[in-house]
């Protein structure tokens, strides 16, 4: 048993991660994360999902050679609470993640991306638990595409609680997704993958 936030937790890092490799045998589609001490399920993603990891995936590589955005890496994450998470992409430098296992490092990475999907847990997950745990981890940049209110909103300069700065802008305008990323975002397209 592990704690969190002065409350107990029924998993350790090492528990949960036992459980994910049992629950992704058993169903390929069911993919779990333990972020603040929960556990929590993954919805798998729809076609507009995976279309706005594949327009960003070519944004990035076109920008900053060297660079990929790795789909659905696991995560070790929240140095506090060990936790594991699994961004819906992770930019990193194109040998960040060999001779890691599932759950890798944040060390190296320049930003993880979350697309939201919907259900039930996506305000309590990819609103505030997601950016905790990736603050707390000293990843750089979050980048959030969230279909339900049409926006982009860029996280940055983590303190080791938080994300200091965070840019919001509706989809159709340009944001800078700041260094280590350095890259300009045109969302325009993303209207087009809104549910």
């Amino acid at each position: 048993m592990s704690v969190v936030d002065g409350r107990s937790s029924v998993l350790t890092q090492d528990e949960f991660e036992e459980l994910a490799r049992h629950a992704i045998r058993t169903n390929e589609a069911l993919r779990l994360e333990f972020v603040n001490g929960k556990l929590g399920v993954k919805a798998v993603p729809d076609g507009d999902h995976g279309r706005i990891i594949a327009w960003l995936t070519q944004i990035c590589i076109q920008s900053r050679q060297g660079l990929w955005l790795f789909p659905d890496q696991g995560l070790r994450v929240d140095t506090y609470c060990k936790g594991n998470a699994r961004p819906d992409g992770c930019l990193a430098p194109i040998d960040t993640f060999v001779g890691q296992g599932e759950w890798a490092s944040t060390d190296g990475l320049l930003m993880v991306v979350e697309v939201t999907s919907g259900d039930a847990d996506t305000d309590d997950r990819d609103r505030v638990e997601k950016p905790r745990a990736y603050a707390e981890s000293g990843i750089p940049v979050y980048l959030l595409i969230d279909r339900d209110s049409c926006e982009v909103k860029v996280h940055s300069q983590p303190d080791g609680e938080r994300y200091e700065v965070v840019v919001t802008v509706p989809f159709g305008k340009a944001v800078a997704l700041p260094d280590p990323v350095g890259i300009d975002l045109e969302t325009e397209a993303l209207k087009d993958w809104v549910h």
